[in-house]
């Protein structure tokens, strides 16, 4: 795979552009009173303006404004007082107008920031921090749905989507490989549903991404560009961008010509100031709001403000600062849906320490969880159940190897508490003092080479003895207990 750190400062690097599309999480369309919805019959979410009846007028939802000025505040845009909106004419079948309504000129929200990581290094356990500057924030139309049978060699169109807002998100070429341009997506797609702007499910097209590529030599002009349009996963994305890149490179090391195939901003093609929706105005404050005019039907971003959450960049900080974990242990909390909620409820109901309770979540849960592709929200073991694991090894009811036993049985029975299954299984400690003095005394009798080598200096030959005490405890004997014992009878 094609790597940004791979290359010498004289080889040809990639350079990396986006244009996001998130549809905004609102009941209804962005110009019609039309529900939205993802699995409704075709053609059975569309009014007269949607699909676009003689007559018909656009009436702007409040909703769809909110959102895109949220967005913008995460993203450190300038907000701008006034935006407008704009006919792009071109002809789609499943595009009823002829046109689509959006904000070429002058959008909503322009300048702003994006800040990702990435695991890096050898290992991959190092956070590598970058930033992408944002171009602008638009809103928009998103188009229907063309459905190709080829059975039949016909397309039908289906109109549910027409209409629906969207927020065009564009990132300026600040990018240089697949892996830097699907960390920014990831990062985007985590603040949108922190937002709740959007909804972000890529599978069912809620956040789609077109990628401009192109090549060239550190300090030469930028090369000729392409598109890559559509993409519908940050790996899918990842993937297309570096081989678009590696694509290039074979072009011009072979003498040929990168051919231009991306779609032009240039203004003038195809666009016109809309004449039925006024300027789209955004208040700062209520008291600058003109006199007459209800609160329901303006936008003021001191209120937008107030209501902005915790964003994914501010949760990575609290959970190393909260927590004293690793930065990457955050970052990987963080990017891994439900994964923190998943922690911190651990956290809060265990006595054991944030330190180890990330060793859990890290190594046994999400270690089960990719070997069966599964979701946070799909495990079998709640947090409240590896709680009481926890807890059971932190009281000293069981040991940590029986700890891991007893989280295994839980995975594969999630009816059963950990108690039960400690209880079944006849997993608790072996508190009888006597008897892991009669085992000790046996494993040393019955090993004099090893006790001879631990007389002799080598401690590390204790280890194996303390194997040995625990396979036959079946290790429920206290470690420390153990190894004082072995090192009281081996002195």
């Amino acid at each position: 795979m094609y790597r940004c750190s791979d290359l010498a400062p004289q080889d040809l690097v990639g350079v990396v552009g986006l244009e996001i599309h998130a549809q905004i999480h609102s009941n209804t369309k962005l110009f019609s009173g039309s529900q939205v919805g993802f699995q409704a019959p075709p053609n059975s979410l569309v009014s007269f303006f949607d699909a676009s009846l003689p007559g018909t007028l656009p009436v702007l939802n409040r909703r769809c404004v909110e959102a895109a000025v949220m967005t913008g505040l995460a993203l450190n845009c300038t907000i701008n007082r006034k935006s407008l909106f704009d006919r792009k004419h071109y002809f789609y079948a499943d595009l009823p107008a002829g046109y689509q309504i959006t904000q070429q000129r002058l959008p909503i929200a322009v300048d702003g920031t994006l800040t990702y990581s990435h695991l890096g290094g050898r290992k991959r356990n190092t956070v590598v921090t970058k930033s992408v500057r944002i171009k602008q924030i638009q809103l928009e139309q998103d188009s229907g749905k063309s459905l190709h049978d080829d059975y039949r060699s016909q397309t039908l169109i289906d109109l549910n989507r027409a209409g629906v807002g969207l927020m065009e998100l564009v990132m300026e070429p600040d990018m240089s490989c697949g892996e830097e341009a699907a960390a920014a997506v990831r990062e985007m797609q985590l603040i949108l549903q922190a937002l709740g702007t959007c909804q972000g499910n890529m599978a069912e097209g809620q956040l789609r991404v077109d990628a401009n590529v192109s090549v060239h030599r550190p300090g030469d002009p930028w090369g000729i560009r392409t598109e890559v349009k559509n993409i519908n996963s940050a790996r899918n994305l990842a993937r297309a961008i570096d081989y678009e890149i590696q694509r290039q490179m074979f072009v011009l090391e072979s003498g040929g010509t990168v051919q231009n195939e991306t779609r032009s901003f240039d203004g003038k093609t195809g666009f016109m100031p809309e004449p039925n929706l006024p300027p789209l105005m955004v208040y700062e404050a209520c008291s600058t709001a003109p006199p007459g005019v209800a609160p329901s039907q303006v936008v003021v971003l001191e209120e937008v403000r107030k209501r902005l959450p915790e964003l994914p960049s501010f949760r990575r900080q609290r959970l190393v600062e909260t927590y004293g974990i690793l930065p990457e242990h955050s970052f990987t909390l963080v990017n891994e849906d439900g994964l923190m909620d998943y922690f911190e409820a651990v956290v809060k109901e265990t006595k054991a320490g944030p330190k180890k309770v990330i060793g859990w979540v890290m190594n046994e849960l999400q270690g089960l969880l990719h070997q069966q592709n599964l979701s946070v929200s799909q495990s079998p073991i709640s947090p409240q159940a590896l709680a009481q694991v926890l807890n059971l090894q932190e009281n000293g009811q069981i040991s940590s190897s029986i700890a891991k036993q007893v989280f295994q049985e839980l995975w594969k029975t999630p009816g059963k508490t950990a108690q039960q299954i400690v209880k079944e299984q006849d997993l608790g400690m072996v508190n009888d003092s006597i008897e892991i003095h009669r085992i000790c005394q046996k494993v040393v009798d019955s090993h004099p080479d090893q006790v001879q080598a631990i007389r002799s200096g080598n401690k590390k030959v204790l280890n194996k003895l303390m194997g040995l005490v625990q396979k036959e405890t079946k290790g429920r004997a206290d470690p420390v207990l153990v190894r004082a014992i072995l090192e009281q009878k081996t002195s």
